[in-house]
């Protein structure tokens, strides 16, 4: 059963202001101590699974199943190191800039992630949520341009359930480093950008002149990252690389795909033009789901309090739940919340959500022969 999302009213979208004011003031505070003890608890946790691996299960083919299992726990654990060096990012993490940008970088380096390229098209993202043309990462396409058209054909001559599968597969292993590399999914009108090499021939869009000599460090950092992988294949051999880095390094991507996608892609979620897009409508536009306690807890309330983190990226993620609790208390059709779980969710955002057309009421989904496009949708209590 779908649980329609409540859709704004443009006509009565607050302002930053009277958004910002409605959130408690202690929510706003970075308490240093606070996050270093959440580093501490991901870092434990990750570094004491793969401890637990390595004096466990033997590095044997045989027992390539337990390996596997180990690789998801593994990943799914190392996301919430990733959430944090995303909170470095925001200057969400602490008041020091130097601190949070040095642990934002050893992290995401770490994790094969350009700290500072990420952080500049991360940026982007959040300040054009959701806008049709300008959006960054997951932006769909148009039935008015040639892509969108061509998007539409193949999902007719597969059929939907094939090229949903195909969808879930390519997204969640390889759009992340698709991203990076070539800028998949990102702003339509960018071009071909790069977040390791922001110049030719790659477009230079994303990536102003001053950030040029951060993205070269963040691509060093990276570079350094694979340098130590090859030294370890090296010398221990592949097995262990595959075994204790690249199987959770999936996985990690893996979610971070899913959170990004569904946070921002629902049938009933729009997107705007220039005409009635506004950073708060765009903010307006993310979606929180349910992930559960033991993923909020890993991944530091990353996917249920999206709306939170759009509307001011500043509050810490221990603050998200209560700022969170007062932004859907305060504007209740505003707020948008859908309880599907989140396998069902994502198969329903890879079957339904390619393509957008125009409409009274900004730019919705539609698979091009029947009309899935409506002007006005239901509020639904959850």
């Amino acid at each position: 059963m779908r649980h329609p999302l409540r859709v704004p009213i443009l006509q009565a979208v607050p302002s930053v202001a009277e958004v910002k004011a409605v959130v408690p003031r202690e929510c706003y505070e970075r308490e240093l101590t606070t996050s270093l003890r959440h580093l501490f608890v991901s870092l434990v946790l990750t570094f004491g699974t793969a401890l637990l691996a390595w004096l466990l299960i033997p590095l044997e083919l045989a027992w390539t199943p337990l390996w596997l299992v180990y690789a998801y726990v593994n990943g799914t654990i190392a996301v919430g190191l990733w959430v944090l060096a995303h909170e470095c990012g925001h200057r969400a993490f602490s008041e020091n800039n130097r601190l949070q940008d040095t642990i934002g970088f050893i992290l995401h380096s770490a994790l094969l992630v350009p700290y500072f390229s990420w952080q500049r098209s991360h940026a982007v993202h959040h300040s054009r949520t959701n806008h049709v043309v300008e959006g960054e990462t997951h932006v769909p396409k148009r039935t008015t341009t040639e892509g969108g058209q061509r998007t539409l054909a193949i999902r007719r001559r597969l059929g939907e359930g094939l090229h949903g599968a195909l969808t879930v597969l390519s997204r969640l292993g390889f759009g992340w480093p698709l991203y990076l590399l070539i800028g998949a999914t990102g702003g339509p009108d960018r071009g071909t950008t790069n977040h390791f090499w922001p110049a030719r021939p790659f477009s230079s869009d994303l990536f102003p002149d001053r950030w040029h000599t951060k993205v070269r460090w963040s691509a060093a950092g990276v570079l350094v990252t694979l340098a130590l992988l090859v030294a370890w294949a090296v010398i221990g051999g592949v097995g262990p690389v595959l075994a204790f880095y690249v199987g959770p390094y999936l996985v990690v991507n893996a979610w971070l795909v899913t959170y990004t996608w569904l946070q921002h892609t629902d049938a009933d979620v729009p997107h705007y033009g220039d005409d009635e897009w506004s950073f708060v409508v765009g903010a307006f536009c993310s979606v929180d789901r349910p992930y559960g306690p033991i993923a909020d807890f890993l991944h530091h309330r990353i996917g249920t309090t999206h709306v939170a983190h759009h509307l001011d990226h500043k509050i810490p993620h221990y603050h998200a739940a209560e700022a969170t609790e007062a932004i859907k208390n305060a504007f209740p059709d505003l707020y948008r919340y859908n309880p599907t779980p989140i396998r069902r969710a994502l198969w329903d955002v890879a079957t339904t959500c390619h393509v957008v057309g125009p409409t009274d009421d900004g730019w919705r989904f539609t698979d091009g022969e029947t009309d899935r496009n409506r002007a006005h949708y239901s509020d639904v209590v959850t």
